[in-house]
């Protein structure tokens, strides 16, 4: 699609371009062909460096591109980029090459298994299991019964998912008109997950808006968890039942999060934190250490607090 086509797609004052546009991204990772935007003051760092071809902005933003870097001037960037992106949705359906299977994989009857997917050597793919267009599938891989992994997903060896499972659905993502009504922003990015990790049963993995979903090597996920799109779980990460990640939440390796213990989104978690039941992170915490409660403490404060608490209840 051309650049002077999305203009008028959008309704942006006229553009004489024929620039090939062929993908959306983030201003860190868009490349020559691609079309980006700004809508949070957090990422303006991120402009005077971007190798998009062309960017949705406020008009008051666009003196801070480099030069060659197109300006689509909006009002609402975030609702642009929400209309433009079915544009780009991805077809569920993109290959007519036969799925290859290794050697020594079983497939069951009632599995389904998409055109243009890859699956290694000695899986297992139990019945009512589905797995996306062009998704790759590593060695010694185990997806139980009814597990569905969307178009694209990366899947590394020796891993385990089981029943009921979702990996790549669509991240929660919705552009608000001013008369409260609700534009999907479509999700076309993946998952990657990495070797030796496990998930359980009824967990979700949201697809990335762009990029990927990342769960790295050696994790374990529990039952009932849900990871939100453009997350990170680090290395050896633990999360327990009914935790949950928003979106872009990076953790380093080795964090824990206990049972229903939950993340805002776009914070960082340092490595070898642990998160008790029912933790509410509201802001990045860069210092490894053990965390309690809602508003967010140290453990052994909030023990002392409950303590206190106790005491006053005696009277």
């Amino acid at each position: 699609m051309t650049l002077q086509k999305i203009a008028e797609l959008l309704g942006f004052k006229e553009i004489v371009s024929g620039i090939e546009i062929f993908g959306m991204n983030t201003l860190q990772n868009a490349g020559a062909g691609e079309i980006s935007f700004l809508s949070d003051s957090k990422y303006e760092k991120d402009l005077g460096a971007t190798r998009a071809s062309a960017v949705i902005l406020p008009a008051s933003k666009a003196h801070l591109l480099p030069d060659g870097v197109i300006a689509l001037e909006s009002d609402e960037p975030y609702m642009s980029v929400a209309l433009l992106s079915k544009y780009f949705a991805k077809p569920l359906q993109s290959s007519d090459v036969e799925p290859v299977i290794g050697e020594g994989s079983v497939v069951y009857p009632t599995a389904h298994i998409e055109n243009g997917v890859k699956i290694g050597s000695n899986c297992t793919i139990m019945s009512g299991v589905y797995v996306g267009a062009e998704s790759v599938i590593g060695d010694d891989v185990i997806l139980y019964p009814n597990v569905s992994v969307y178009r694209d997903s990366k899947i590394g060896n020796r891993v385990m998912i089981h029943s009921g499972t979702v990996i790549g659905s669509d991240g929660f993502g919705y552009a608000h008109t001013k008369m409260g009504e609700h534009i999907k922003l479509y999700q076309n990015g993946n998952v990657i997950i990495e070797d030796d990790v496990e998930i359980g049963a009824n967990t979700t993995v949201d697809c990335a808006v762009f990029g990927s979903t990342v769960i790295k090597q050696g994790s374990k996920i529990d039952n009932l968890v849900q990871i939100g799109h453009n997350c990170v779980v680090g290395e050896h990460s633990i999360l327990v039942s009914q935790s949950g990640l928003a979106g872009s939440t990076t953790l380093g390796r080795n964090v824990v999060m206990g049972g229903q213990s939950a993340t805002a989104g776009h914070l960082s978690i340092a490595p070898f934190t642990t998160l008790a039941a029912r933790s509410g992170v509201t802001k990045s915490i860069m210092q490894k250490g053990v965390y309690s409660g809602f508003p967010l403490m140290e453990h052994k404060l909030w023990l002392k607090m409950q303590a206190k608490l106790a005491k006053i209840l005696e009277h």
